[in-house]
């Protein structure tokens, strides 16, 4: 698998959505082996994710939990996207680039005989990033000021003439540093959107593309296929279906 996708990777020049493994470590414990996977980041160091889907073109119990929704942070399927009506926003021609690198990778999963795959979706709130970014800078400036005063306040106390500069002035005027700035060459799985209504950065990548449609898939398809009917969009569906109906639903989300 590793030497394949190397070489399909190579042959693409880089071209694609797939997720780049960077190394692989075993660790024996006890007789015990666990495998470690070193995969390059999907998103970006210093722009935040504002809100994270994971899509597999099904309809059929893909939607997050309750339970989910409580946690710091939810990661929402494919009915929360089409229940808040959204759409990728990136234009025609970066459209057709992406669609035709995400076409080629899941023919190639196709062929490999995996399924279950996944397109992480990850927003960046261009605005919202900013406001957020003005309210730590005044949060930083009230701590400096506030260290400022504490620092004076036990000068005098003291009546120890300062030696150095003190923390109001060494920090006044100085803006908190933070690059909000999008940076294609690192982040390599994002794409600016072209909106007139929004400023958004989108993160599009493909994940856990290692799951093979052996028995236990096909025994999983065949109890939801009793449980739901035969027309539904489970997931569970073999590698040509599946990637079918995947790459329709993505299509048409992206405009």
């Amino acid at each position: 698998m590793a030497s394949t996708t190397l070489q399909y990777i190579v042959e693409n020049h880089g071209q694609t959505v797939l997720p780049q493994y960077l190394a692989v470590y075993r660790l024996t414990v006890e007789g015990g082996e666990t495998y470690i996977i070193v995969m390059r980041h999907l998103f970006s160091q210093n722009l935040p994710v504002h809100k994270l889907y994971d899509l597999k073109g099904s309809t059929v119990d893909r939607q997050a939990t309750d339970k989910e929704k409580a946690k710091e942070f939810t990661v929402y399927k494919d009915n929360d996207f089409i229940e808040d009506g959204i759409k990728i926003q990136i234009g025609s021609e970066a459209k057709e680039r992406f669609v035709s690198k995400l076409t080629r990778d899941v023919e190639f999963l196709t062929k490999l005989h995996l399924m279950d795959y996944s397109l992480v979706v990850g927003m960046h709130d261009c605005q919202r990033a900013k406001c957020e970014l003005e309210s730590l800078q005044d949060d930083v400036e009230e701590d400096c000021e506030e260290e400022a005063d504490d620092t004076e306040n036990e000068v005098i106390a003291k009546s120890t003439p300062p030696a150095t500069p003190s923390p109001k002035s060494a920090t006044e005027g100085q803006a908190f540093n933070f690059d909000l700035e999008f940076h294609p060459e690192e982040d390599v799985y994002g794409i600016q959107s072209k909106c007139d209504s929004c400023e958004e950065i989108y993160f599009l990548a493909l994940v856990e593309v290692l799951t093979e449609y052996n028995a236990q898939k096909w025994t999983a398809h065949a109890m939801k296929t009793v449980k739901h009917g035969t027309g539904a969009e489970i997931s569970t569906v073999g590698p040509e279906q599946y990637s079918r109906r995947f790459l329709e639903f993505v299509t048409k989300l992206i405009e």
